[in-house]
């Protein structure tokens, strides 16, 4: 019977670092295309209503980059456990990206 090792490798702060800012920079982009897409905004919304989705969403990127990060540390003996870990750690990042998209539009573009 075998039995899989599911134990991490030792965490990079480096790697760790450049995973959460890739995932701060796809998180800033994303929301940039909604906040300043607003062509039109509602007069009702706050004069600064730019500013909570533009700081919220890329701190959210962030954790779903270092969730992806996380993933990558873990060992899998097969292609098909690596290739598991991947897709977990990719719809951990996405659930993070929507969650902070959510938080930041919430009281906006998404009331």
């Amino acid at each position: 019977m075998n039995q899989y090792s599911f134990t991490s490798n030792q965490i990079e702060p480096r790697r760790f670092a450049l995973f959460a800012l890739a995932g701060a920079v796809v998180a800033l982009g994303v929301i940039s295309l909604f906040v300043f897409g607003a062509d039109n905004p509602n007069p009702d919304w706050p004069a600064n209503w730019k500013v909570k989705p533009l700081l919220l969403t890329p701190v959210a990127g962030a954790v779903g980059g270092a969730f992806f990060y996380f993933m990558t540390c873990v060992k899998a003996p097969s292609q098909a456990l690596r290739i598991l870990r991947s897709v977990v750690g990719i719809l951990g990042f996405v659930v993070a990206l929507w969650i902070g998209i959510v938080l930041g539009l919430n009281g906006t573009m998404w009331d």
